[in-house]
């Protein structure tokens, strides 16, 4: 009989554990899953009282490709990733070297900035919401890109994360690039954007998520059925207007608009989790 190693113990010892990830896991996937069972199911099929995630009969046709045929989803789809790419553009050309400033740069009032920065964190989007409209309206931005990226241009939060990051890197680091005769910039561009790869990428799981799912500010800025619609406001238009109480092509477009963040943290989630595991809150 071999002795069992010290992996197995190790192995048995987490089981508990990985049980209950697993359930926790489950329960937060339960409604994505839910929503793609009926996004199969005929309408018929989803008020049935007997709950089934697997569809007895399958409506793919139906559902997805009334979507398709309805609604310009590829054009919100499209919308979204420029929106969310643009706020995320600005975001991170802003928080990186303020971010770096804050944590590296020793100047009077870095504290007072910091704390306003942390004040910052506890104010909602919604209160500047009403300044900004009247002052997009006055100058007649409303309706394009221009409206729906620039009040998002500046993140808090990414100020205070690569604050909380850059605060980690070791010191010797930025003196050895001072000595060889480097400024703050090239510093900056050099070596605190390429070491920063892992927060960045952090970052914009958290920027993209919250930015392709809002509705609060598109619903204002985006006045009718225009083609600037964002995917949140396309899934509404055509729930309001073409889908009314069919919940299998309702759900589909809400399929069809989470594939994309799917796909994208699927992709980055090594590095975002090294990027949530490296931005320490440090002091």
């Amino acid at each position: 009989m071999t002795p069992s190693s010290p992996h197995d113990k190790s192995l048995v010892a987490d089981l508990p554990r990985l049980a209950l990830l697993s359930i926790l896991g489950l329960l937060f996937l339960l409604p994505y899953i839910w929503m793609v069972s009926v996004s199969l199911k005929p309408l018929d099929e989803v008020w049935r009282a007997s709950m089934s995630l697997i569809p007895e009969t399958f409506a793919i046709d139906k559902n997805y490709g009334r979507v398709f045929r309805e609604v310009p989803i590829g054009r919100y789809l499209l919308n979204g990733v420029i929106v969310c790419g643009g706020i995320l553009v600005f975001q991170l050309a802003f928080a990186l070297p303020a971010g770096y400033a804050l944590a590296k740069l020793n100047f009077r009032g870095r504290e007072t900035l910091f704390a306003f920065v942390m004040l910052g964190l506890l104010i909602p989007a919604h209160v500047p919401a009403i300044p900004l409209y009247i002052a997009f309206a006055k100058t007649g931005v409303l309706n394009t890109y221009a409206a729906l990226i620039a009040p998002s241009t500046i993140s808090v939060f990414a100020i205070f994360m690569f604050r909380q990051f850059f605060r980690a890197m070791p010191d010797e680091l930025i003196h050895a690039a001072r000595m060889d005769g480097l400024g703050e910039w090239s510093i900056v561009w050099r070596i605190i954007i390429p070491n920063a790869w892992p927060a960045a990428t952090a970052f914009a799981i958290f920027s993209v998520v919250a930015h392709w799912n809002d509705l609060f500010w598109p619903l204002i800025a985006v006045s009718g059925k225009g083609e600037l619609a964002t995917p949140a406001l396309g899934v509404i238009y055509f729930r309001t207007e073409e889908a009314g109480d069919d919940f299998g092509a309702l759900m589909a477009a809400a399929t069809i608009t989470t594939i994309p963040l799917v796909a994208a943290f699927l992709i980055a989630q090594r590095r975002f989790i090294e990027g949530i595991t490296m931005t320490g809150l440090k002091g």
